[in-house]
């Protein structure tokens, strides 16, 4: 996956390249009838892995309309979709490289960069919607985002990947006593890990692009992913039982490579910055009404659902404090700490 995706970035690059001006991303000049020129940059988007109705690749999609439009051409984006560029790391290490400028990875493709932004996995961290856009769209969001400074890159803001709830094809999980030895794919994830090992499952780290195979063939019993994954993935065709937990809001992280951004011009930074904020609030838009969509066609494919009481929640997210305990240390206790008391506001 990794030759191939490089590959590809690599031959997009070639076909795109026009004149290099010093800059990570593609630039060439045109005359308007008066004679005058003005220069034109190429950014190539990677828009992850999700399917092609997924609120992330649709907010990718207005993004690129934004940013044409509301330059007047002088932006010209290069939009890669589902996956083809390769997976969160591969598509980081590439815009490290600059042969990508736009991406939004999950956090932990970026804990090598700063230790913080492990923070974004905590269960429970945010309980609803709203606390979560408070606290990302404020001081403790901006740390994260300040923090990737010296690796090369530019954090922007946040897309929504949603809630992540539970799915399996062995038995309806209606009380923390069913995951008792149940094998539950996770993302390569400590602190992800950790939590489902002290509610007693069995946590099987693996690509994701691994998953739908694995759940078919029984490598695993179930997983866990926000709606709108289960539905743009078909997971429903090999998962029967759906469990709604909530236990994780799962935040993208939209970052770009810091030296194109600063070699623009200043008023191409500014349509940038302007055409991100409102892909951000678009995706927001867009993520609320697919939770809603995403249940009601996995009830429609003749998925199980259930919901936990108020009390097994609370015991869900009592084991789980745990877990604060044990990576405050690798985390930063000031991150932790910050995003603590901005989450219980």
């Amino acid at each position: 996956m990794m030759k191939q995706g490089i590959l590809s970035i690599l031959m997009a690059s070639l076909l795109l390249f026009v004149v290099a001006c010093g800059n990570d991303g593609s630039t060439s000049t045109n005359g308007d009838d008066g004679g005058s020129e003005q220069e034109q940059y190429t950014i190539r988007i990677a828009g992850g892995a999700v399917g092609p109705e997924h609120s992330l690749t649709r907010t990718f999609h207005f993004l690129k309309e934004q940013l044409e439009e509301n330059s007047d051409g002088r932006f010209q984006v290069d939009l890669s979709v589902a996956g083809e560029l390769g997976e969160d790391r591969e598509i980081i290490e590439a815009m490290q490289m600059g042969e990508v400028h736009l991406a939004s990875p999950s956090p932990a493709a970026l804990g090598g960069f700063n230790k913080g932004v492990a923070i974004l996995d905590m269960p429970f961290l945010f309980t609803s919607r709203d606390i979560a856009y408070d606290v990302l769209d404020g001081e403790p969001g901006q740390m994260i985002l300040d923090g990737l400074d010296g690796a090369g890159l530019k954090g922007l803001g946040y897309f929504e990947n949603g809630f992540r709830n539970v799915t399996n094809d062995t038995k309806p999980i209606e009380s923390i006593e069913d995951f008792q030895g149940l094998s539950i794919r996770t993302m390569q994830n400590q602190t992800h890990i950790r939590a489902w090992e002290l509610l007693g499952a069995n946590p099987t780290p693996m690509a994701f692009g691994e998953l739908y195979t694995a759940l078919q063939q029984g490598t695993v019993d179930g997983q866990e992913n926000p709606f709108g994954l289960i539905v743009a993935n078909k997971f429903f065709e090999v998962q029967d039982y759906l469990t709604v937990t909530n236990h994780v809001y799962a935040p993208n992280v939209i970052i770009t490579n810091s030296s194109f951004y600063e070699e623009l011009p200043s008023d191409l930074q500014q349509v940038f910055d302007e055409a991100v904020r409102d892909a951000i609030e678009h995706n927001r838009e867009l993520a609320q009404q697919e939770e809603i969509d995403a249940r009601a066609e996995l009830e429609e494919q003749g998925m199980e659902v259930y919901e936990f009481s108020q009390e097994d929640l609370q015991q869900m997210q009592d084991i789980t404090l745990e877990v604060y305990e044990e990576f405050k240390d690798d985390i930063g206790e000031e991150v932790v700490d910050l995003f603590l008391e901005a989450s219980l506001e």
